[in-house]
């Protein structure tokens, strides 16, 4: 397949339509759950859950934005990473940067205590993000460092249990580890629980002007 010219900014996170999803069979699991038929230790996170696998073709046909490739997704939010260009997180004595949905009305304190499968992001990538992407603008957003966070569970597809063995549900969903559901469910995303946050000025982090 023949690589498509490179948008100006394109996701270090986000698949590619080169990057075939895996079709593998599933099979029950001999610890109860799911597992492939051809599993290796690899299709493991050390939590013991099964991930969902993509081809690695970054750069091949088309950046599909917003549908995160599972294995980048989850390397950057393991080792906090920014979600665009890979690089380490803008980080300083407040925390790490996020990039947000505007939600403050959900609860008060928001966004502590908030789960997300948005991994972290530096300054630049930030502003250029912001600046960029549709849905945040259509949305509104903000800007949060958070002194603390850790991975909590994954974000996927759900499998439930049947005569002919496992069946693919049409429910995705948060599932936290060490919970039962983890036994069953085909992750896709990483989550992380952000703690102890302090909004910011996203121009003032890059030192520009809007």
């Amino acid at each position: 397949m023949k690589a498509l010219a490179r948008p100006d900014v394109v996701p270090y996170i986000s698949a590619w339509s080169g990057e075939q999803p895996y079709r593998r069979p599933m099979v029950y699991a001999p610890q109860g759950g799911i597992a492939y038929a051809d599993e290796t230790p690899a299709d493991r996170d050390r939590h013991g859950v099964l991930w969902n696998g993509r081809a690695l073709a970054p750069g091949v046909g088309r950046p599909e934005f917003g549908n995160p490739h599972p294995q980048r997704h989850r390397r950057a939010q393991q080792r906090m990473l920014c979600q665009v260009c890979q690089a380490p997180a803008g980080d300083d004595p407040r925390g790490v940067l996020w990039l947000l949905e505007d939600r403050r009305d959900d609860w008060a304190g928001w966004p502590n205590e908030l789960l997300t499968a948005h991994p972290p992001i530096c300054p630049p990538c930030a502003r250029a993000t912001r600046n960029m992407c549709p849905h945040l603008s259509a949305v509104g957003h903000v800007a949060v460092r958070a002194r603390s966070s850790e991975v909590c569970g994954v974000h996927g597809r759900l499998w439930v249990p049947s005569g002919l063995g496992p069946v693919r549900s049409s429910k995705r969903d948060y599932v936290a580890y060490g919970t039962p559901a983890a036994r069953w469910v085909l992750a896709g995303q990483l989550v992380r629980s952000l703690h102890d946050c302090t909004f910011v000025d996203l121009d003032r982090e890059t030192g520009e002007r809007p």
